[in-house]
C-alpha cells in the first residue's frame, strides 16, 4: 500500500507515522498481532495489541480505497474521459464517499430521465437555465424545442425534461452531496411507525411504533432494534433531515440572483433533492449509523467474550461432571486431570427415592474412585436441583460443587469436533465432558465453539458478520497467546488458534506428538512437517513445554533470546536453571548493557519480568461460588429480595445476571450504580461477582428487574477471579433469550 497514507493512518490512530510504517512492515512480512504486541516492541514503540490492530484495520480500509482509485482511473481511461483535470480529483479523494462523489458524474448508468432528455435534444436548454443568464423568459427559451415527433409536445414538457438534466447535475455535484451528506450527519431525523395491521404480531416492537429521535442521538442498540423491525415488516422508518432546510441549501448554492431561469434553476433543486439526493443519502447515513452501532454491538461482544475466556480455570485437576436431566436421568462422567474421559453413566434424580438413593451411591463411589478434586453441575433444566442433590450428598472434604454454564456445550456435543474425539459416545456424554472440561480450563474448551454460539453479544446477528467474525478471531487469538498453550496436551483446535500456526500444522503438530512422544524441546517442533521458519518465530513463544530439556521452552522468553539469557546467567555466575532458581539476581543487571540492534529495554525488561514468573498463567485463581439455597425457580423471587449473582452478558443499556432460576435478570444501566453510568462497562464485566436485589418480577414473561444501587446491593463487583469465572459465565442455557423493551437480543 502507498506510504503516502501513513500520516493519516498515524492522526486516526494516535501514534506516529513511524509505528504505522513498522506496523505495516511485520504484516506485511507474516507477522501476527499478538506476535507484533510480544516480541516486537522496539520496531513498534511498545504498541500494544489494540493499538496494533487498529493500524491493522486502518491499513486495510485505505488499501481498498487505493484499489478503488485505481478502478476508477482504469475506468476512465478506457473511456476515453481521463482529463488532468478530473486525474488530479480522483488521487487528491481521501475518503471513499469523496472518491465516489468525484466519479458520480462519469460512471456508467442505466437510462435516467435526464439521459432520455438529452436524447430528446433538450441539453442545450438545460444548460441555458443552468447559467441563469439570459434575459428572455423561460418559455421563450423553450419554444424552439417543442417537437411532437421527439416526445415533446408543448413548452412545459420541454421544460420539464430540461429541468431533469439540470437536477441530475445538481445530485451529481460533489460540493452538493458533501453538504447534504453533512446535514443528513447531523440533522436527520429516524421516524418510525407500524405497518398497519402488525400491531399484534410485532409487540414487542412497541416502544417504536410511534417514535421520532435524532439519528446522531439513537444509541446502538436502539438503531438496531429499528432496523431489525424494519427487516421483519413490523415498522417503517425514515432518515431524512427537515426538507426544507435541504432544498434551501440547495437553492442557495445553484440559484443566481434573479433571472428569469432562477425559478426553473429552484425547481429542479427541489426535484434533484426529493427524487435523487434524499433517497441517495439516506442510504448513506443509514449505513453510517449501522456501522457505529454494528461497531459498538461488536466491541461489546468482543469484551464479553474476553472476560469469559480469560475465567478463572480450576487447572489440571480430576473433575466429575453432570449434565442434569429430568426424563433421561442424569449424564455423570468422570474426567482425569488432562480432561480424558475415564467412566460414564446415568443416574436418576427425578423419580422414586431408592433411585435417588442409588444416584448417591455411584456418585460418592466415582468420587472416591477417581480421586475427584470438583463436580462440575450444567446450569440447564434442573440443573439448581441436582447441584442441590449434590451439595447435601455431602461429598467429601475438600471437593467444591461448581455449577457451569452449558451454554454452547449441545452445539459442541454435536459437532465434528466432538465426533471425531469421541466417536462411540452419544451426544449427552459429550456434552457433560465439555461442562466438566469447561471448569477445568475454560479458554481450552470454548476455542472448541465458534465464538458466535457462546451468546455473550448484543443484536449479534444483525451486525456487520465480517467485523464481528474478525473482532471476535482476535479476541480468541489474544487470548490463547497471552495464556499460552501446553503443546503436549492441548487439542487441535487450540493450537491452532496459536500464533503462526493455523489448523493443518495444528493438525501436523498432533500427529506428530502421537507418533514420537512428547516433545521435549522447542526446537524440535522444526522436524513436524510444514513447520518453516516462519511459523516457529511466529509460534515458538506461546507454545509452552513444562518438564522439558531446557527450563526456558516453559517460559514466554522466545527461543530467539535464549543466547541473551544464557548471556545474563553467565555474567552472574549462573546457568540458566539457577537464574531461574533466583530471579531476583537478574534484577540486579544493568540491563542498559545487554541493549543491541533489535533488543531494547523493552524486550530487556519483558524477560526479566518473565524469568520472575515463567509460564505463569495471566489468569485469575479459581474460587467457588454458589447461589442462594432458596431460590431455585423464577416463582421463589420476591420484590426486594438480596441475592448472589454473576454478571453473564454486559450490553449497551445494562448487564444481565444469572441469580440461579434459569432467567437472567437485568440490571438496567440506570441501576447499576448511585452516579450516573454512561457505559456500563465502567462498572461490571462478564463473569463479576455482585449481590443484586429484586425490583421486579414477571414470571408470565419471564422477566427480572434488578439493581446494584445502594439499599438494593451491598458491594461493588469483585473481580478477583472468583466463581463467576468458572462458571463461564454464558448469558443463556436453554433459558429465555435477554431482553430489552421486549425485544430478544
Amino acid at each position: 500500500m502507498s506510504t503516502s497514507h501513513y500520516d493519516r493512518i498515524a492522526g486516526e490512530c494516535s501514534v506516529r507515522p513511524a509505528q504505522v510504517a513498522a506496523v505495516a512492515s511485520l504484516l506485511e512480512g507474516g507477522a501476527t498481532v499478538p506476535f507484533i504486541a510480544r516480541y516486537r516492541k522496539e520496531a513498534t514503540g511498545e504498541l500494544d495489541e489494540v493499538a496494533i490492530s487498529a493500524v491493522r484495520d486502518a491499513l486495510a480500509r485505505f488499501a481498498e480505497l487505493d484499489a478503488r482509485r485505481e478502478a476508477i482511473l482504469s475506468s476512465l481511461r478506457e473511456r476515453n474521459l481521463l482529463t488532468p483535470e478530473l486525474e488530479a480529483d480522483v488521487l487528491a479523494a481521501e475518503t471513499m464517499s469523496r472518491l465516489e462523489d468525484v466519479y458520480l458524474p462519469f460512471r456508467p448508468k442505466r437510462r435516467t430521465r435526464a439521459q432520455m432528455a438529452r436524447e430528446r435534444g433538450l441539453a442545450p436548454l438545460a444548460a441555458e437555465i443552468m447559467a441563469q443568464e439570459s434575459d428572455r423568459s423561460a418559455e421563450d427559451a423553450a419554444a424552439p424545442y417543442v417537437n411532437p415527433e421527439k416526445e415533446v409536445p408543448d413548452v412545459e414538457s420541454a421544460l420539464a425534461g430540461a429541468r431533469d438534466i439540470v437536477a441530475e447535475a445538481v445530485s451529481e455535484d460533489a460540493g452538493a452531496r458533501e453538504e447534504m451528506r453533512a446535514l443528513f450527519e447531523t440533522g436527520a431525523v429516524a421516524v418510525s411507525k407500524v405497518v398497519p395491521g402488525k400491531e399484534a404480531e410485532g409487540a414487542k416492537y412497541s416502544d417504536y411504533f410511534d417514535a421520532a429521535e435524532p439519528l446522531k442521538d439513537i444509541p446502538g442498540h436502539r438503531l438496531l432494534a429499528l432496523l431489525r423491525g424494519e427487516k421483519e415488516g413490523v415498522l417503517s422508518l425514515s432518515v431524512r433531515p427537515d426538507k426544507e432546510s435541504a432544498c434551501t441549501a440547495l437553492r442557495d448554492r445553484f440559484v443566481a440572483g434573479d433571472s428569469p431561469f432562477s425559478e426553473e434553476v429552484g425547481r429542479a433543486c427541489d426535484a434533484a433533492y426529493a427524487r435523487l439526493l434524499a433517497p441517495s443519502m439516506e442510504v448513506e447515513a443509514r449505513i453510517g449509523a449501522f456501522t457505529r452501532a454494528s461497531d459498538e454491538a461488536i466491541g461489546v461482544f468482543a469484551a464479553n467474550l474476553r472476560q469469559l475466556l480469560m475465567a478463572a480455570p480450576l487447572g489440571r485437576k480430576a473433575v466429575l461432571a453432570l449434565d442434569p436431566g429430568i426424563r433421561t436421568g442424569c449424564k455423570v462422567v468422570a474426567l482425569d486431570a488432562q480432561g480424558k474421559l475415564l467412566e460414564d453413566c446415568v443416574v436418576q434424580l427425578a423419580r422414586s427415592d431408592a433411585e435417588r438413593r442409588d444416584a448417591a451411591e455411584t456418585l460418592l463411589s466415582l468420587v472416591r474412585r477417581h480421586g475427584v478434586a470438583a463436580i462440575a453441575v450444567g446450569n440447564g433444566t434442573y440443573g439448581r436441583e441436582t447441584e442441590a442433590f449434590v451439595r447435601a450428598l455431602p461429598p467429601p472434604p475438600g471437593v467444591a460443587v461448581v455449577s457451569v454454564s452449558e451454554s454452547g456445550a449441545s452445539i459442541y456435543s454435536a459437532s465434528d469436533v466432538a465426533r471425531e474425539e469421541f466417536p462411540d459416545k452419544d451426544v449427552t456424554v459429550r456434552g457433560a465432558v465439555s461442562i466438566g472440561r469447561r471448569l477445568m480450563d475454560p479458554l481450552a474448551e470454548l476455542v472448541k465453539l465458534d465464538p458466535k454460539t457462546i451468546g455473550v453479544g448484543q443484536y449479534q446477528h444483525d451486525v456487520d458478520q465480517t467485523k464481528l467474525r474478525q473482532a471476535l478471531d482476535d479476541t480468541v487469538l489474544s487470548c490463547v497467546n497471552a495464556v499460552g498453550v501446553e503443546v503436549n496436551t492441548a487439542s487441535k483446535q487450540l493450537l491452532s488458534r496459536v500464533s503462526g500456526l493455523g489448523p493443518a500444522l495444528a493438525q501436523n503438530i498432533v500427529s506428530f506428538r502421537d507418533a514420537h512422544g512428547p516433545f521435549r524441546t522447542r526446537r524440535a517442533l522444526m522436524d513436524v512437517p510444514r513447520m518453516g521458519p516462519k511459523a516457529f518465530e511466529q509460534s515458538a513463544g506461546f507454545l509452552r513445554i513444562t518438564g522439558g530439556d531446557d527450563p526456558l521452552d516453559a517460559s514466554a522468553v522466545h527461543p530467539e533470546r535464549y543466547p541473551l539469557v544464557e548471556k545474563m546467567a553467565a555474567d552472574l555466575g549462573l546457568d540458566v536453571r539457577g537464574l531461574l532458581a533466583a530471579p531476583e539476581r537478574a534484577r540486579s543487571l544493568d540491563l542498559s548493557r545487554y541493549v543491541s540492534e533489535g533488543v531494547g529495554l523493552p524486550t530487556l525488561r519483558d524477560i526479566v519480568d518473565e524469568l520472575a514468573k515463567p509460564g505463569r498463567d495471566p489468569r485469575k485463581s479459581f474460587e467457588a461460588f454458589s447461589f442462594d439455597d432458596s431460590v431455585h425457580e423464577i416463582g421463589d423471587l420476591c420484590e426486594g429480595m438480596k441475592l448472589p449473582g454473576v454478571v453473564t452478558n454486559v450490553t449497551a443499556f445494562g448487564a444481565f445476571v444469572d441469580i440461579g432460576v434459569h432467567q437472567d435478570g437485568l440490571v438496567h444501566v440506570s441501576q447499576l450504580a448511585d452516579r450516573f453510568v454512561s457505559d456500563p462497562n465502567e462498572v461490571v464485566k462478564v463473569g463479576d461477582r455482585v449481590t443484586v436485589r429484586v425490583v421486579s418480577v414477571d414470571p408470565a414473561r419471564k422477566r427480572i428487574g434488578l439493581s446494584m444501587r445502594s439499599g438494593g446491593a451491598s458491594g461493588a463487583p469483585r473481580r478477583d477471579g472468583g466463581g463467576a469465572r468458572f462458571r463461564g459465565a454464558g448469558p443463556s442455557r436453554p433459558r429465555q433469550p435477554a431482553w430489552h423493551n421486549g425485544i430478544p437480543l
